[in-house]
């Protein structure tokens, strides 16, 4: 499948090592477009199709925690130190949001990373502000934040610091080892029960995983961060995220087994969707890894989410409905139930949040609020 709206530096079809897609389809809320001439080959210069190298640009943006009201989503507050995501993962939910700066969901999204440096500075002034309810910060709930870059950039870092400094409780979901770096910093939380970690494992194929999610950690690495984050006492939980039925679903029960022989104690799933662009992407990288089954898995996608691929009803975004999306929910119910596994995330609480003097706030402060 093509777009002739595709961006010209990067033709359909030239698929680059270590990227998710082959694609750089137009920005939907673009009215103009560029379309290359394919018989006046001589204007266009070769290097534009090599590989896209990674850019990485500041973002200023004023405020870093944003809230949502969701009925689908487990938490109202989250923090994301980056835009777009170097994981390139093909099936990202995420990608679309590029789009509202101007970009492509495509290779843009994985490889124009905007980078909230000042995130730190901006999260202590909201965290002192009166107007703050102490409550679980979830990190990140759009992109990765510990995709590689982070590596150097240590915003994620800088940001759990400061949640130390105020003792504000942190979930994060991640698919790179890298969190292991700050067990440190999360061990020292894990204390007042304010953070715990979920690892999202969506394979144990390395071959899979390789083309799937080309630049998270491979999923051996994501098991060996269970491990050490157990072994911290730090409360950490599987994602068996996302399900794509027809390429992954069977692969639950193992990766669930998995996680608990490395010492995860919880376990959630969701079930893939493909809201706007993702749904083209996807479906180009089926015909190059999955051509003989593509139809089967779109079908099946589309019975999770009442015939459309997007996956757009509140309530039934993640798991989804209908009998696919019923039978992958009991075979979860089940193997959760067999492996002692509690449902979700552990409880957190934010009765040791301080105030950026140093008292501690009265615990009626938090009554009710404490997020779980």
């Amino acid at each position: 499948m093509s777009d002739p709206h595709d961006d010209p530096r990067f033709p359909t079809g030239i698929w680059h090592p270590g990227r998710g897609t082959a694609r750089n389809p137009t920005n939907r809320f673009q009215h103009t477009h560029t379309q290359r001439d394919p018989d006046d080959a001589d204007q266009w210069n070769p290097d534009e199709q090599s590989a896209p190298t990674t850019t990485f640009t500041d973002d200023r943006t004023r405020s870093v925690i944003t809230y949502n009201d969701s009925p689908d989503i487990p938490f109202n507050a989250s923090l994301n130190p980056y835009r777009g995501c170097e994981h390139g993962c093909s099936y990202c939910y995420a990608r679309p949001y590029h789009e509202y700066l101007g970009l492509s969901a495509g290779i843009d999204f994985e490889s124009r990373i905007l980078v909230k440096r000042d995130a730190a500075t901006l999260l202590r002034a909201e965290l002192s502000a009166p107007s703050w309810k102490p409550q679980t910060l979830n990190l990140s709930g759009v992109t990765d934040c510990y995709q590689p870059v982070e590596r150097t950039e240590q915003v994620t870092r800088a940001c759990l610091e400061v949640l130390a400094e105020f003792r504000n409780p942190v979930a994060i979901i991640t698919k790179n080892r890298l969190v292991t770096r700050d067990i440190d910093v999360l061990q020292d939380l894990a204390r007042d029960h304010a953070a715990a970690v979920t690892l999202s494992i969506t394979t144990l194929k390395q071959d899979l995983a390789a083309v799937l999610e080309p630049r998270a950690s491979v999923p051996r690495a994501r098991l060996m961060a269970i491990r050490a984050l157990a072994d911290a006492g730090i409360p950490v939980t599987v994602n068996v995220a996302p399900i794509i039925p027809g390429l992954n679903d069977h692969e639950m029960p193992a990766i669930m087994r998995a996680a608990a022989d490395h010492g995860a104690t919880g376990a959630s799933y969701s079930v893939v969707r493909l809201p706007h662009a993702v749904k083209d992407l996807f479906s180009d990288w089926l015909d190059r890894h999955a051509p003989a089954a593509k139809n089967k898995i779109l079908g099946a996608i589309a019975s999770c989410h009442q015939g459309s691929l997007d996956g757009a009803a509140e309530r039934n975004r993640m798991r989804g409905d209908g009998p696919i999306a019923h039978l992958i929910s009991e075979q979860f119910r089940i193997h959760r139930t067999r492996l002692g596994f509690n449902d979700g995330w552990p409880h957190l609480s934010a009765a040791a949040f301080r105030s950026p003097h140093g008292k501690q706030q009265s615990i009626f402060d938090f009554l009710g609020g404490n997020d779980g």
